[in-house]
């Protein structure tokens, strides 16, 4: 897939200073690029109530798809700290869920970056292998 990586992970950077981290001060953000080519972008913003809070990659693809968005090729991710980005973010469990819903897995690109020289690629189902999708359902 021919995408600028660099300039995606790079979004996903200039996001993560909007994170809102008070109770953890991990600080993330994400860029999900869609099948259009148009790039959307999340934070995580936390709660008091902890579970009321949301991770970036989900932001960002809500984000998208409340624009009308789909399907998605690529999405980068950076966190850290304090926002200082030490090692490569991986998203967690619910966000590789979110992520298959709205993708080909095989397909979707995941960077887990620390910075845009220094990041991990891999495809969705490289990271969430025989996952469970839409397709599984029955039709209605």
């Amino acid at each position: 897939m021919d995408f600028d990586r660099k300039e995606l992970i790079r979004t996903a950077i200039e996001q993560q200073k909007k994170a809102y981290a008070p109770y953890s001060g991990f600080y993330v953000g994400a860029a999900v690029m869609a099948d259009s080519g148009k790039v959307y972008t999340g934070v995580n913003a936390e709660n008091a109530s902890y579970p009321a809070g949301i991770c970036a990659e989900r932001a960002a693809i809500f984000h998208a798809v409340s624009c009308g968005e789909r399907r998605f090729e690529a999405i980068a991710i950076v966190g850290g700290m304090g926002g200082v980005n030490t090692a490569c973010c991986q998203p967690c469990g619910i966000c590789r869920q979110v992520m298959r819903e709205f993708c080909d897995p095989e397909k979707m690109r995941v960077l887990m970056a620390k910075s845009p020289e220094e990041y991990r690629e891999m495809t969705l189902d490289e990271l969430l292998p025989e996952s469970f999708g839409p397709e599984d359902l029955p039709e209605r």
